[in-house]
C-alpha cells in the first residue's frame, strides 16, 4: 500500500492531471468591502455629543440605566431601592466604560450603535473606542444631574418606556416631538458672529 502512494504521488507530480482540471477551478471567494464610517471633524475632535447622533445616545443611556436599575432590584427581590442604593447605581451607569457602543454608517448616515440601539445593518464597520465613552458618560451624568436621581428613578419604576420618555422625548429632549425612536431632524446650520 505504501509502495502504491508513492508512485500515484511521483506521477501526479510529473504531469498528471491536477486537482484544478479535474474537479474544475474552484469557486471564487465571495468578498465584501464594508468601509468604515468617515467621520468629520465634528465627530472625531469635539468632546461633546455631535446633534446627530444625541437621540441614539440617550436611548443608549436610558437602556442602560434601565439594566443597571433592574439589575440592582434583582438582587432585592424586586422591591424598590433605597436613595442611596439608586443614586450608587446611577453613579456606577453613567461611570461604566461605554467601550461597546460606536458608529455605524447605515445608508449614508451615522449612527450610534450598541446595546439597546436597534441593529439596522447585517454587515457593518463599527467605529468604537475614542471619544464615544467619553461622550456617553458626559450625557448620562448631565441626565442625572439636570432630571435628578429621584425622577429618574420614579420613572424607571413605571417601566422602560418612562426612562426613555423623560431622558429623551418631549421639548428638550434629543429624539424630540415625543416620537419614540426617531432622531430629530437635522437642524439648520445659522451663521453665527
Amino acid at each position: 500500500m505504501g509502495l502504491a502512494l508513492v508512485a500515484w504521488l511521483a506521477l501526479s507530480l510529473l504531469g498528471g492531471p491536477r486537482a484544478e482540471e479535474m474537479c474544475g477551478d474552484p469557486p471564487a471567494a465571495r468578498s465584501h468591502s464594508v468601509p468604515a464610517p468617515q467621520l468629520s471633524p465634528e465627530e472625531q475632535l469635539s468632546p461633546h455629543m455631535p446633534e446627530s447622533l444625541r437621540c441614539d445616545a440617550c436611548r443608549a443611556i436610558a437602556f442602560q440605566i434601565e439594566e443597571q436599575l433592574s439589575r440592582a432590584e434583582g438582587k432585592v427581590g424586586r422591591k424598590a431601592l433605597k436613595e442611596s442604593d439608586y443614586m450608587e447605581v446611577l453613579e456606577r451607569s453613567c461611570s461604566q466604560g461605554w467601550e461597546s457602543y460606536g458608529v455605524q454608517e447605515l445608508d449614508g448616515q451615522k449612527r450610534l450603535a450598541g446595546p439597546g440601539l436597534p441593529s439596522r445593518e447585517p454587515v457593518s464597520v463599527m467605529v468604537s473606542g475614542g471619544p464615544w465613552p467619553g461622550r456617553l458618560s458626559k450625557m448620562c451624568h448631565g441626565y442625572v444631574g439636570e432630571q435628578g436621581e429621584a425622577q429618574i428613578y420614579e420613572s424607571h419604576r413605571r417601566g422602560p418606556a418612562a426612562l426613555r420618555e423623560l431622558l429623551c422625548h418631549g421639548d428638550k429632549g434629543p429624539c424630540g416631538g415625543g416620537k419614540a425612536g426617531v432622531p430629530a431632524p437635522p437642524k439648520a446650520l445659522q451663521n453665527e458672529l
